[in-house]
């Protein structure tokens, strides 16, 4: 694995990525394949490729082959003419991209995330079926969790135990904090509640600098979820 230092909203680390995926085979292109009905189509990229704002646009940005030392795994929100359109993660949030289809290699994931603000409850899809609702710790209003339409960028080891097994770190970006402790950023995360564990209790709270916090147990059931995943976070 490789060995990144990347700081969390709310939760500093130096943490090794772990790319561990439940996607099928990647399958190389030649013409842009269709994802399985209740799952999402996701772009894998080997390579620095040049982007375009609009479909057949001119060039105006870089798709990078990897983040945080991680690979690109990008979910495909549409395609024409041979080029697919991508989210990104980096800023500004909910940012997109189009590229060659031939740039990429593809795979699947049947899972899905929906955090529910307004609720304080995160819920795990399987081929849009709910498989977990889990009482969730949201950012507070000094530095609220942002809304928007995201997805899990890597994952990385946890800094301590009360992280949880693992980190997911996901595409989104507080809006609220721009550079947290001095890295440059402040990126969104699931991750275990670190302390929290009785004001999240069973029905969610307001506890976090915008990460979300679950409790271990549930947390634990988000390892089947692979880079790429959608994260959806909503406030209804």
């Amino acid at each position: 694995m490789l060995l990144f230092a990347v700081t969390l909203a709310g939760c500093s680390s130096s943490a090794n990525s772990d790319h561990t995926a439940t996607t099928a085979t990647r399958t190389p292109i030649s013409q842009v394949p269709t994802a399985p009905s209740g799952s999402t189509l996701l772009a894998t990229f080997h390579a620095d490729t040049p982007s375009s704002s609009v479909a057949g646009g001119p060039v105006t940005g870089t798709v990078p082959a990897t983040w945080h030392s991680a690979p690109s795994v990008l979910p495909v929100i549409a395609s024409a003419g041979g080029e697919i359109e991508v989210r990104l993660a980096q800023r500004p949030n909910e940012s997109t991209a189009w590229v060659p289809a031939s740039s990429a290699t593809f795979t699947s994931t049947p899972y899905r995330i929906v955090v529910d603000l307004a609720t304080t409850h995160v819920t795990l899809f399987e081929h849009d079926q709910e498989i977990l609702s889990a009482p969730a710790g949201i950012g507070i209003p000094k530095s609220p969790t942002p809304t928007g339409s995201f997805f899990v960028a890597f994952l990385a080891q946890p800094p301590s135990s009360g992280y949880g097994p693992f980190v997911m770190v996901t595409s989104a970006h507080s809006d609220s904090i721009t550079d947290w402790e001095e890295s440059g950023d402040a990126m969104i995360a699931i991750h275990g509640p670190l302390g929290a564990q009785a004001a999240i209790g069973t029905t969610g709270a307001a506890v976090s600098h915008g990460c979300i916090r679950l409790q271990l147990t549930d947390l634990s059931q988000l390892r089947v979820v692979p880079v790429g995943s959608p994260v959806d976070i909503v406030d209804q």
